[in-house]
């Protein structure tokens, strides 16, 4: 390996207080985690530890100035109980474009895969075998820099947390398209999972909320008209059996499951049309019977059905799940392809392998 890792296994594992049968989002988390230092460009000190706090100056640069980015992926087993990994490299591309747009040194590939591979298969047991459930993998970065000032920063601290989880969504969506606050703006960090792109999104969602929605459907910042993502997931809407989805200007995150959707969508010869589309264009499909259904798509949600859009002051309820012709395939589909319960024709999926320790037993 070109990166050496040290790893610490933990003397007692939590495993076996966890309901599997019950699982929340983003509550528990798996008993080891990886981390890795970069100085001035160059990556050292990685190493798998038991899960725990984190030791770091409060003079740290990312939590003054926001210099952090995040990805979000998810591991599974196949029928024989064997682990593996959704499309990792396309996650490792994106997370080197958020780094860029960021200003934070990329992660090499190798290291990136070497990470995710052993810290899942030391931790392999946490992958729930539950309908629907899967171990949700966290890799972030964020500047470490001792230095209180606006400047180009040198030193990171990357880290990788799992999570055993259930459904993101457990009913259909309600959104409402934003018509006051603004996500994203060309030539922004739109595209990017900066954590401030979330940050900024709290005080809208909890007005949606407040209003009966379950999230806020982002429009255009310049007339407020267009539609880009919801915020966590991209947007399909079905509209005269042809599934628009808003195109990748820069203000829009480059979804892995968005790609993998727009793949089957061909593969089931679905049209498929990549371009901006404004609220007046759907709620005009709506009036005529056309706007027969639309959902998310994100790592964390999969395939999230949508129920209600709410715009200008008008809610449109979309057909019942009796009704949900694409959704319910995708979701299906794509559900089947992660656990290899369906071929996997596009080579998404991949083994999860250890270098370190491959006949070694897991932690029980």
């Amino acid at each position: 390996m070109k990166y050496p890792f040290h790893i610490e296994r933990t003397e007692t594992s939590r495993l076996g207080t966890v309901n599997f049968k019950d699982l929340a989002f983003g509550k528990l988390y798996g008993d080891h985690m990886f981390v890795a230092e970069c100085k001035k460009g160059r990556w050292t000190d990685c190493k798998i530890t038991p899960y725990g706090n984190l030791y770091f100056s409060p003079a740290s640069s990312a939590l003054h100035y926001g210099q952090i980015i995040f990805e979000g992926m998810k591991a599974y087993k196949d029928p024989d109980g064997n682990p593996q990994l959704f499309r990792p490299e396309q996650n490792h591309k994106r997370f080197n474009a958020s780094a860029a747009r960021m200003g934070m040194s990329e992660i090499p590939q190798e290291l990136w895969l070497d990470a995710l591979h052993e810290l899942i298969s030391l931790d392999q047991e946490w992958i729930p075998e539950e309908e629907g459930c899967s171990l949700y993998v966290r890799p972030f970065m964020f500047a470490t820099d001792r230095f209180i000032g606006i400047r180009p920063t040198e030193f990171f601290k990357f880290i990788i947390i799992t999570s055993p989880a259930g459904f993101y969504y457990a009913k259909p969506v309600k959104v409402i398209a934003s018509d006051h606050y603004v996500r994203a703006f060309q030539g922004g960090v739109g595209f990017a999972k900066a954590a401030g792109n979330y940050g900024a999104t709290m005080l809208p969602l909890k007005e949606a909320q407040q209003q009966g929605f379950d999230q806020v459907l982002w429009t255009d910042g310049l007339e407020h008209k267009y539609a880009q993502e919801i915020g966590t997931m991209n947007v399909f809407f079905m509209i005269d059996g042809v599934a628009v989805t808003p195109e990748l200007d820069g203000t829009i995150l480059d979804g892995i499951t968005r790609d993998s959707v727009i793949q089957l969508l061909h593969s089931y010869g679905t049209p498929v049309e990549v371009r901006r589309i404004s609220l007046d264009e759907i709620a005009d499909a709506h009036k005529k019977g056309l706007f027969t259904e639309a959902f998310g798509t994100g790592t964390a949600a999969s395939i999230a059905p949508i129920s209600h859009v709410g715009y200008k002051g008008a809610v449109m309820q979309l057909p019942p799940a009796s009704a949900w012709e694409y959704s319910t395939r995708l979701k299906h589909d794509l559900e089947a392809i992660k656990t290899s319960r369906l071929p996997d024709p596009f080579g998404w999926v991949a083994k999860v392998k250890s270098k370190l320790v491959p006949e070694e037993a897991p932690i029980m």
